[in-house]
């Protein structure tokens, strides 16, 4: 018996049997190799809460290359040393092209009949297919918004927060300008801008981040930023590396960072400020999820054991206890945030409800850039930069900075990512083909 096929009925049996009757602890150790908690500390935390899903649990921390190197060397052979891998969507492509990774179709279903995980990352575990589960989501981290509830007097009439447009948003912004005489809308355009152009905006408006980079809809969007944004946006962004600062300064009362960039905010005032999904464009809520996924290798061990790790890894509880104690945030809604630090708890409620928007776009970081991704960031600043600080001409902008992304891509190979549609070969800004 093949070893995939092996792995197919052993895991056929668990999933039937785990229906009935649950998926009891094995004798035999659970192998988890991860590229997530491989710091001494977060690795104890994290092993301390893998002692309450009463298995025993081989918890191997590990960076990425050892990853590929031991599930790719062992691909040969009918019975391989892992049984579970956790690491980052990036991470997974080139597990699939080595084709060592198990169908889970079966066990999401499963789980999804106890909990629900957001649609749009169990999407991305499916890698660009329609029948083969990759992986299974299991945490992530990811960029909000914020303000201080001075502010919430000023939001246009009918807005939403948790369904916020980006026409809303620059609208609140201008009302607030017009009120205090201040511009108070700010973005950290001195840190990580280039993924709010790549995660946020752009999505939002074209639906891509590379293939659509200076189609009309990106013209439109840049348009739209130079001409109402930007005015309402304070000048000291520019200075700007962590949103927190002018938060809590009150510089700045409407603002969209990384979650680790916003928390001392909402652990220092929690009364004076409020979290919120990114605003919504066009084309979607454009929003960049740091995803961290769940496989099967195809030549596990012990395939049943894995079913039972990956199922109390899902559970809300454990999700909780990750939360609380590593930061990271849930895929699956339910999880009881009542004990969590008060600042954590704000956040963790934007999180949720940004990923199981009906309109969520999540556009991921790049993949396939290896070294070389960097670059792609400060094309996109580039971009940003020259026609909000220096008043370039925008069409003429992007198509000279789309050419250069074409010349990146060419050079490393790299496949589209989402929210770029995945296709054979190099991924192509659509407008120079």
């Amino acid at each position: 018996m093949n070893k995939k096929l092996r792995a197919l009925v052993l895991l056929a049996v668990v999933a039937m049997l785990a229906g009935a009757m649950g998926v009891s602890a094995q004798d035999n150790k659970v192998t988890f190799m991860s590229t997530q908690f491989n710091i001494v500390e977060e690795a104890e935390k994290f092993r301390a809460i893998l002692a309450d899903s009463g298995l025993e649990v081989d918890y191997l921390p590990s960076d990425e290359q050892p990853v590929f190197d031991t599930l790719t060397g062992e691909a040969g052979q009918e019975v391989g040393s892992v049984d579970v891998v956790g690491a980052l969507h990036g991470t997974f492509p080139t597990l699939v092209d080595a084709d060592v990774l198990f169908d889970l179709s079966g066990l999401l279903a499963q789980i999804e009949a106890e909990v629900d995980i957001a649609d749009a990352f169990v999407e991305l575990g499916k890698m660009g297919t329609t029948d083969y589960q990759y992986y299974i989501p299991w945490m992530q981290a990811t960029y909000i918004m914020a303000a201080n509830v001075e502010a919430l007097e000023y939001l246009p009439e009918g807005a939403d927060l948790n369904a916020l447009t980006w026409e809303q948003l620059a609208e609140w912004g201008a009302n607030i300008k017009e009120a205090t005489g201040e511009a108070r809308l700010g973005f950290p355009v001195a840190g990580l801008w280039h993924r709010v152009l790549q995660g946020y905006l752009w999505p939002s408006y074209t639906g891509g981040m590379v293939s659509q980079f200076n189609s009309p809809e990106a013209v439109e969007m840049m348009t739209f930023v130079r001409d109402e944004l930007w005015p309402n946006v304070h000048p000291q962004s520019i200075t700007y590396e962590f949103m927190q600062e002018p938060l809590l300064s009150g510089e700045v009362w409407v603002a969209l960072d990384h979650t680790a960039r916003l928390i001392e905010a909402f652990n220092e005032q929690p009364e004076q400020f409020v979290a919120f999904p990114a605003p919504a464009g066009p084309a979607g809520r454009g929003f960049m999820p740091v995803v961290v996924g769940l496989g099967v290798p195809a030549n596990a061990p012990n395939p049943d054991g894995a079913v039972a790790l990956i199922q109390f890894l899902l559970q809300p509880e454990t999700q909780g206890a990750v939360l609380q104690n590593l930061g990271f945030f849930p895929v699956v809604a339910g999880v009881d945030t009542s004990d969590l630090p008060e600042g954590i708890a704000i956040e963790q409620a934007a999180v949720s409800a940004q990923a199981s928007a009906p309109d969520a776009l999540p556009a991921l970081l790049p993949v396939g850039l290896g070294a070389r991704g960097g670059e792609l960031n400060e094309i996109f600043k580039a971009a940003a930069n020259r026609v909000l600080l220096d008043g370039e001409d925008i069409q003429t902008v992007l198509d000279q900075e789309a050419a250069h992304i074409q010349a990146l891509l060419d050079d490393t190979g790299a496949p589209c990512w989402p929210p770029d549609p995945a296709g054979e070969g190099t991924c192509q800004v659509e407008s120079l083909q």
